[in-house]
């Protein structure tokens, strides 16, 4: 990357930081990583999901304001870069995803008491509830960013597909077993019974999150060298700045943007599609929904396989995934499309989504793996990554383009269908349109990932060994929910 002159002297690999001298984090440690990530999504769905259902469906509001709420809580996290400079100040993650998590776990709950104030006084209710969203934002920010973080340096590179899978899949049973969890003891519903039951999961997320933290990073101290002291100095602008003035970093910024609003645009149109075009049932498309959901699942696992060997052959490098995830996301859009206009009833809807599903969990969990990479840096001879310092103030930026992307493709895509329709007079010809725009929106993000350095899944033949103990098997119980939440 190049250096500004307000950028510290390169060092080298070896000193670069703790990880570059300690082991990477096993299968016991990434895991402990994802049940803190399970905690975070679990307050996540209940705030953004939930109360969204209480507030149109209990208190009868319009449901513009639990958007306008979630749009808030994604807006807000345009802080994450600045989270991120914060914790490459210190070297250490852990207290800001603890801060975070604790910043989260108290808004979670401030949004269920205001939700029930509204009931009382909507007024107030509402400004306490946007205050509480924004919180939620914060909170996300801090601690999702600092975790990808602590991932990206102190994985082992060969690890980081399967991490990052195992670590989303457990995000995903934190949104399904909050959702049924908290559901059943939701009934019947009272204002005092939401906040006793937001409350219980704010303090079982924080309380897990700090054990499963405890001493986590422990193994190598802070950062205390001159390269750590010079960008101390350095102010968060002019940080944020070193790190945009490196190609890779701008290029993979756009392709974040890009891909996370190609891959959201459906997200708030896809049953209608189903229901309007193919005469679904409600029912029905929720059940699509679920095929959706199990077809990420799916795709998760097997790009989790990315940089692996097997049999002597290479199972493909993260970048490789990426694009291939991309543009198979792609196909399967324009098999909606094809299916829409020319086959429907009769196309086979239910396989055209779940190959969807499978192409879209690829390519995020690529993408992820892929994240790390950047942000850590290359690999060194000793099998670890040679870091630049600002690890977190790029992963900040990558993680706000994500959350901006994901936020605005969702509305893009549903206000492009209503204008389409308007336009059209035609619903399959509309969401056809649609759906076209995502697909070439897709090409052009695998174009972009295929201009990205492609980081080594594994270290040079020749360097040393380094103990990372046995890969472990994990099972993966098929779940879905409506929620998409990304840290």
């Amino acid at each position: 990357m190049t250096r500004g002159a307000t950028g510290p002297a390169p060092v080298s690999a070896a000193a670069a930081s703790p990880s570059a001298t300690a082991a990477g984090l096993g299968w016991q440690g990434v895991a402990r990583l994802g049940l803190v990530q399970a905690m975070l999504g679990g307050v996540v769905v209940l705030t953004t999901s939930t109360l969204n259902r209480v507030m149109v469906v209990e208190l009868a509001l319009p449901a513009l304001l639990p958007g306008l709420l979630v749009a808030l809580h994604y807006a807000v996290q345009l802080t994450r870069p600045r989270m991120g400079y914060g914790a490459d100040r210190t070297a250490r993650r852990t207290p800001w995803i603890v801060g975070g998590m604790a910043v989260l776990a108290t808004s979670g709950w401030l949004a269920a008491v205001a939700t029930a104030w509204m009931s009382r006084d909507a007024t107030a209710g509402i400004t306490l509830a946007a205050l509480a969203f924004a919180g939620v934002g914060l909170g996300v920010s801090a601690a999702g960013t600092s975790l990808l973080t602590l991932m990206a340096t102190r994985v082992h590179p060969s690890r980081r597909a399967s991490a990052a899978a195992l670590v989303w899949v457990m995000m995903i049973a934190g949104f399904a077993v909050t959702a049924g969890v908290a559901g059943r003891f939701l009934d019947p519903y009272t204002p005092s019974r939401l906040m006793l039951v937001s409350g219980t999961v704010s303090v079982i997320a924080l309380v897990v999150t700090m054990l499963a933290l405890w001493r986590l990073e422990s193994g190598a101290p802070p950062l205390r060298r001159a390269e750590n002291e010079a960008m101390t100095r350095q102010r968060f602008f002019a940080a944020l700045a070193e790190v945009w003035a490196d190609p890779q970093a701008r290029r993979f910024t756009v392709f974040v943007f890009a891909s996370m609003v190609a891959y959201s645009a459906q997200d708030l149109i896809l049953e209608p599609f189903a229901g309007l075009v193919f005469g679904f049932s409600p029912g029905e498309t929720t059940r699509l929904s679920g095929v959706q959901h199990g077809g990420t699942l799916a795709g998760m696992l097997l790009a989790a396989m990315a940089g692996r060997r097997v049999a002597g052959a290479e199972l493909g490098s993260l970048r490789a995934w990426t694009v291939g995830g991309c543009i198979a996301s792609g196909v399967a859009l324009l098999g909606l499309v094809v299916g829409g206009l020319f086959a429907a009833p009769d196309w086979p809807l239910r396989a055209n989504v779940f190959l969807m599903g499978a192409a879209n969990g690829a390519f995020s969990i690529a993408a992820i793996g892929s994240m790390m990479a950047l942000a850590a840096g290359p690999v060194s001879a000793a099998g670890t990554s040679g870091l630049s310092g600002r690890e977190g103030t790029r992963m900040g930026l990558w993680g706000a383009a994500q959350a901006i992307g994901f936020a605005g493709g969702g509305v893009l895509g549903a206000v492009a269908s209503d204008i389409a329709r308007w336009l059209t007079g035609s619903p399959a010809l509309a969401y056809a349109l649609v759906f076209a725009a995502e697909a070439v929106l897709f090409v052009v993000a695998a174009r972009l990932a295929m201009r990205l350095r492609d980081m080594p899944a594994t270290p040079a033949a020749d360097a040393p060994a380094v103990a990372l103990g046995n890969h472990a098997a994990f099972a993966v119980s098929p779940s879905s929910t409506s929620t998409r939440e990304r840290p």
